[in-house]
């Protein structure tokens, strides 16, 4: 058995229940395709994500599943203002040091048919979107060099920072109005480190109901994928399962003009190429 490339967590039509699996058409879309309605086959996975092997059994797909299950992840470390064009668009200063923030297990989302929900104190108009390239920690990791970090990688997915601006604006910590359940859909793949070689070169946008309304590239963070895992692993251990948000390009709502904010209803997705999209609808509880 073989170490998997594209990884999906994701509830079978033969049975059922929820398995691991390895795309067998790894040049698919699959977000795009759960939308379409276009059939997808899964080689299932034996073990678990941080040692999973690929076996000769197919599977066909029901519905994908976030790429990690809850209980699976330690931490959810999130980087704030690490692009410099959302930098700009802030007007704010170019950051010295990360600015960290968390999220709670429980914010994990699936993608779709699954929703996001808003909760009632919420639904405000000021739900906001944020595209992000999500790392995954395959090993624990402790004052490790930028050099040394892609070791340490399990995979990359596409995640949405979930916003509620509002509650963000009332406070000097964002992690509150961040950390709401259900404001962190992960998927639809997890791709390897070794399939995805360099992080630091992928187009990334976010669509609003149809919309094109970002538009970056994670070659503008201001810090790399493998200088936020060496400097967060300083000192502190850095546990197999944790998560990683990397920042959001420029084109946030709170910034447009006029600005965007997430309705019921409404139609958000994040696509990272090599990664896929992550579509999600939006509810209000």
């Amino acid at each position: 058995m073989s170490a998997w490339t594209h990884l999906i967590r994701f509830i079978a039509i033969e049975d059922g229940q929820t398995h691991l699996g390895q795309l067998v058409d790894t040049s698919r879309d699959v977000g795009q395709d759960c939308v379409d309605g276009v059939p997808i086959k899964a080689f299932k996975v034996e073990g678990s994500i941080l040692n999973g092997r690929v076996t000769d059994s197919v599977l066909l797909v029901q519905q994908i599943l976030s790429p990690i299950e809850p209980t699976e992840c330690s931490y959810i470390r999130c980087i704030g203002l690490n692009y410099k064009k959302h930098a700009l668009e802030a007007k704010m200063a170019i950051p010295e040091v990360p600015a960290l923030f968390t999220k709670p297990r429980m914010a994990i989302a699936d993608p779709f048919p699954s929703t996001v929900k808003i909760p009632k104190f919420a639904q405000d108009g000021t739900s906001d979107y944020e595209a992000e390239l999500a790392v995954v920690i395959g090993k624990p990791a402790r004052d490790i060099t930028p050099e040394e970090a892609p070791e340490y990688i399990l995979g990359y997915t596409a995640a949405n920072d979930i916003s509620a601006r509002a509650a963000q604006m009332k406070s000097a910590m964002p992690s509150f109005s961040k950390g709401l359940d259900s404001s962190c859909p992960l998927g639809p793949v997890l791709v390897s480190a070794m399939a995805l070689k360099d992080p630091q070169n992928l187009p990334i946008r976010t669509f609003y109901n149809g919309k094109t309304v970002q538009d970056g590239n994670t070659s503008d963070m201001i810090f790399s994928v493998y200088e936020l895992l060496a400097y967060l692993s300083q000192g502190t251990t850095l546990e197999p399962g944790t998560i990683l948000l990397t920042g959001t390009p420029e084109g946030i709502g709170f910034f447009r003009s006029p600005q965007i904010f997430l309705g019921d209803g409404d139609d958000i997705r994040v696509s990272i190429e090599g990664v896929g999209t992550l579509v999600n609808k939006i509810q209000y509880e």
